[in-house]
């Protein structure tokens, strides 16, 4: 069938942001919308003749016809081959592995992450580089400013291609490749980690519950947990993906995985439970009577990956987000390795793991990975962990513990506010930026301020500078107070707020948070005026 030229009208708002371009269903459904968006990306790559791209999604309403959009539009830009999971299913780790297994040019990963699906629900493009990682921001700003300008895209008008079914097919001279999404990541999982042990580990009855929040993570989490490593059927639990995500929230946190966290704090618990999200990118660990924060997950993931064989040799560096505790600081130093404090957004960790400066990244999102892939992997995390209980032959809780008596504990706690008018958070931002010059010595209760400012992040390998990412106040004790919008949510804005305490190794580690964080959070809500200036009396979430 012959290619066409349609013209179009640019859309003002294809900005991507932290993760892609989110926005709702409805939004995406408009006429030439994902049209216009895809062409953008394509038209800002050099070199696409005849390259391969991967494409998938989580499975969450509007994926299918999003990718076979996508595949026509890329048949009539002159790429050769798509490779896309079976139902146009792929976790976001596992299209990361993809890309890099293929040595693809790049991909496309249709999801909104952890935002509810459904008709009324959000939808996402992501667009991944050669490395599997997402693209930086010299691409996601170049591809905004395409999107205001574009006035044609072209697609073939050849019938869309069945993905039911693994094999390849033809889309005029661009070859789809439909390929199952689990296979190659398995196989990846077991170079990773030691599967006899693991398999021992269930074979003698170990107790686990997995939360696919019936997103993309179900499939892989069955293959693995029950196929390949024997953990009694039904260990996965929600595992089937749905476009609505059986019109619940895939954000795997205490809030939206409450039935699970209960579980784990009855009588008769399992002895561990984990989550995952929409795409597969995030991870929730839970033991028995113990959860586990994700900034301290990604301390203890990092002081222990050793026990994992893919790991034995060390790890050359930790990474983490500006909001995420400093816990795992501490493991850098102790091990005598590199530590780099990043922006928020995965992205920012690619440069340091294609250069073999860090091997585990981390965000307090509940976001863990390390340079296997370019994505945070949320059931990497859950069998590295597996592999640290079968190793050390001690559960959860005594793990935590120990790590504490060594380390110390950074208490800490994140406190949302969604879906606020864009305006009244902004002004939130100025109230707190206009203080900052002043706020270094000033004393508040038994507080006293460090420093104070609005983060920036200086690539050490090329060199780029990301401003304005969050405004720190930092105190002498080490306690620290964030604040920043995020850039995952789709109607009006996100104010998180991250509230951070150090106890050392001989201090009190059983205050329950709120309470062990009392003083920073009413310091936070009289710096910020978020109430008044918001008008919510308490946030949305806390975490």
């Amino acid at each position: 069938m012959p290619i066409k030229t349609i013209e179009t009208q640019p859309f003002p708002d294809q900005k991507p942001g932290t993760s892609g371009l989110r926005k709702r269903v409805a939004h995406y459904q408009q006429l030439h919308y994902v049209e216009n968006y895809v062409q953008s990306i394509f038209d800002v790559l050099e070199g696409t003749d005849g390259q391969t791209l991967v494409m998938g999604g989580d499975g969450r309403f509007f994926n299918k016809e999003a990718i076979q959009t996508a595949m026509k539009i890329a048949a009539a830009h002159g790429f050769g081959r798509v490779i896309v999971g079976q139902n146009g299913l792929l976790s976001t780790p596992a299209a990361s592995h993809l890309i890099r297994h293929n040595k693809a040019f790049g991909g496309l990963v249709f999801s909104a992450s952890h935002n509810p699906g459904g008709p009324d629900g959000d939808f996402g493009i992501k667009y991944n580089i050669s490395n599997g990682g997402p693209a930086p921001e010299r691409i996601t700003n170049a591809v905004f400013a395409r999107s205001k300008e574009i006035t044609s895209f072209r697609i073939t008008e050849e019938p869309d291609v069945d993905l039911s079914s693994v094999g390849t097919q033809k889309l005029d001279d661009m070859t789809v490749e439909v390929v199952d999404p689990v296979a190659d990541y398995a196989d990846l999982m077991q170079t990773l980690f030691d599967f006899a042990a693991l398999h021992g580990l269930f074979a003698s009855g170990f107790r686990m519950k997995f939360d696919a929040m019936y997103a993309i993570t179900g499939p892989y989490a069955k293959a693995i947990l029950e196929g390949m490593l024997g953990a009694p059927e039904g260990t996965v639990i929600n595992a089937l993906p749905l476009p609505d995500f059986g019109g619940g929230h895939p954000d795997p946190n205490l809030v939206y995985a409450k039935d699970l966290f209960d579980e784990l704090m009855a009588p008769d618990a399992p002895d561990f439970g984990a989550a995952s999200d929409g795409d597969g990118d995030r991870n929730l660990i839970i033991g028995r009577n113990r959860f586990v924060t994700p900034s301290d997950s990604l301390a203890l993931l990092a002081a222990n990956a050793h026990h994992a064989p893919g790991y034995a040799k060390g790890i050359t560096g930790i990474a983490r987000s500006m909001p995420t505790s400093a816990a795992a600081d501490r493991v850098a130093e102790k091990l005598g390795i590199e530590m780099h404090e990043t922006p928020t957004g995965w992205k920012f960790f690619g440069n340091l793991l294609d250069a073999g400066r860090v091997t585990i990244c981390g965000e307090e999102s509940a976001g863990t990975g390390s340079d296997h892939v370019r994505e945070k992997d949320g059931l990497w995390a859950v069998l590295l962990w597996l592999n640290i209980l079968a190793a050390r032959k001690q559960g959860v809780d005594e793990i935590v513990r120990e790590h504490w008596k060594t380390y110390g504990r950074n208490y800490y706690t994140r406190h949302d506010y969604e879906e606020i008018e864009t305006a009244k958070a902004e002004a939130v931002m100025e109230h707190l930026r206009t203080q900052l010059g002043e706020l270094p010595g000033q004393n508040f209760g038994s507080l006293t301020v460090a420093a104070a400012d609005d983060f920036s992040y200086l690539d050490p390998i090329d060199g780029s500078l990301a401003e304005h990412q969050g405004l720190r106040v930092i105190f002498a004790d080490g306690s620290r107070i964030v604040v920043r919008l995020s850039g995952t949510g789709t109607v009006g804005a996100t104010l998180r707020l991250y509230i951070e305490r150090y106890v050392g190794p001989d201090g009190d580690h059983d205050v329950e948070t709120q309470e062990a964080l009392s003083e920073l959070i009413g310091l936070t809500s009289e710096l910020t005026n978020i109430h008044r200036l918001t008008g919510r009396d308490a946030p949305t979430v806390i975490t």
